[in-house]
């Protein structure tokens, strides 16, 4: 193993692990350089393995989580500039805050590490499995915030295929693992390996075959409505005539048998949309649209919704049920932001969002169950996975909170990871963008690109057969992980017993 990180001075260990910190983020979607990404975090457990202490590695692990979080969700601060005369001073503290907060769960992975691998010439591999398992917790902790994790560098690489043998964790650790054994002497080769192998896996799966010939079609509407005029009384009419006119306008092919609005795109309250939702039919005809609504509750809490119109009737709905933390809600000291005045910046309607009971499916004439997805909830992997198998996921979405460069790319990116681990395509109605089709095996077939004002007909994609992902989820990835830490905690306890 490469000894020298741990002759470093802490000034030394600061800024190489920063500088790993923005190579392993530069992997993530917009900028996609996967092989930068790799070579970064094979850096970053490079310093992290050679810390002198457990104190050492949490601060050396810090700072490359910090720089990679700050790097990779830098679009953070678009939200806060929306209406940058109330919100804009939050925007560096919202940054600050959340890479630094995420990159808690790195520097416990490193101290971890350097305690339980101490004296191991395999300190590296330590690292890497801790770092895969406080991924995981990333992902389920405090609601849980699973973006920009390592695995996530392979989307935009050949290898995402693989997702639907591995799943996300199981990229993670494909790449942390290959990171770390490229820092032995004696394994070195095995690093580069195994990226290799994952990405022959993902290469060699047979692509996903074409729409059928008498496939459905699918219309996907693009409003355009940018976020700081959405709500503006004298635009809303201009951004629903819009979805009106794309919604009304002459098929590009079949007629559509769905079409689906982006999220919150009928501007009033679903109880008092009798008038829009007769728009809606008049423009639509006989097809059901799927239109991203808002409603109060029985319980007088606001809910963020997806229903299907016929015939301007509501013939099923959907709550979205994981919720923005800060956005849609508060949490843990709502009063006290109450009592400052301080509201979810996505908060619309007064009392913050009421969460919905859970994932569901909508059965769509002529498509049958189709899985929503609400905005938010396309990052999270195991929901799916607690339904029927769906023909096809729907994510409605609202991106015109994350600016045009690297937030709606991600966000994208992202509903291409659950395609490919599910075997389901997905399609994405978003307000400003990036409106797309994304057949099962990840690969993005026709976009509306970001503020641009249009709808999409597409052939519905083809399924595939259940992935081993699917019927597995990351229970293999995690027994991998803990089964590795295990053998470390039993070699420590050999020593010091």
């Amino acid at each position: 193993m490469i000894r020298i990180p741990s002759q470093l001075t802490p000034r030394m260990g600061f800024f190489l692990c920063a500088a790993a910190g923005v190579f392993a983020a530069l992997g993530q979607a917009p900028w996609g350089l996967w092989p930068v990404g790799l070579l970064g975090y094979a850096l970053g457990i490079w310093a992290i393995a050679g810390s002198a202490t457990p104190r050492a590695g949490f601060v050396r692990a810090w700072v490359f989580g910090a720089a990679h979080f700050a790097t990779a969700l830098h679009w953070i601060v678009e939200p806060f500039l929306v209406d940058f005369a109330a919100t804009g001073w939050m925007a560096p503290f919202g940054l600050i805050f959340l890479a630094g907060g995420l990159a808690l769960f790195w520097g416990a992975a490193g101290a971890l590490a350097l305690w339980l691998g101490a004296g191991s010439r395999l300190m590296p591999l330590c690292v890497a499995l801790t770092l895969a398992v406080a991924e995981a917790l990333r992902g389920i902790v405090l609601t849980g915030f699973p973006w920009a994790q390592p695995g996530h560098i392979l989307i935009v690489s050949p290898g995402l295929p693989a997702a639907a043998v591995f799943g996300p964790l199981g990229l993670t650790l494909v790449v942390l693992l290959g990171a770390g054994a490229l820092n032995l002497a004696r394994w070195r080769l095995a690093g580069p390996g195994l990226w290799v192998s994952a990405l022959a896996i993902g290469v060699l799966m047979p692509a996903a075959p074409p729409p059928a010939p008498e496939a459905a079609t699918l219309r996907l509407v693009q409003p355009n409505a940018q976020q700081h005029q959405k709500w503006v009384p004298e635009f809303m009419p201009i951004f629903f005539d819009r979805a009106l006119t794309a919604t009304e306008a002459a098929p590009q092919g079949a007629d559509p048998t769905v079409i689906i609005w982006p999220e919150t795109s009928l501007p009033e309250l679903l109880n008092r949309s009798a008038a829009a939702r007769f728009d809606i039919a008049d423009a639509a005809g006989a097809t059901p649209v799927l239109v991203g609504a808002q409603a109060y509750g029985l319980d007088g809490r606001p809910r963020n919704m997806a229903v299907l119109l016929q015939d301007a009737e509501v013939t099923a709905t959907y709550e979205k049920h994981h919720l923005v933390p800060f956005g849609e809600y508060l949490p843990l000291v709502a009063p006290l932001f109450d009592l400052i005045g301080v509201g979810g910046l996505a908060e619309r309607l007064a009392g913050g969002y009421q969460a919905g009971e859970g994932p569901a499916t909508i059965d769509v004439p002529g498509i049958g169950p189709v899985f929503i997805m609400i905005c938010y909830e396309a990052i999270f992997p195991g929901y799916v996975r607690a339904v029927e198998r769906p023909r096809l996921m729907a994510h409605m979405t609202n991106d015109a909170w994350f600016g045009d460069f690297a937030g709606p790319r991600q966000h994208l990116a992202l509903t291409q990871l659950r395609a490919a681990e599910q075997g389901v395509p997905v399609v994405r109605a978003a307000n400003t963008g990036i409106s797309a089709v994304i057949d099962a095996r990840g690969r993005v077939t026709d976009t509306l690109p970001l503020n641009t004002a249009g709808f999409l007909d597409v052939a519905l994609p083809a399924a595939l057969p259940p992935t081993i992902y699917a019927q597995t989820g990351d229970g293999p990835a995690w027994a991998v992980a803990l089964m590795g830490l295990a053998a470390f905690y039993g070699r420590r306890r050999r020593i010091v017993g």
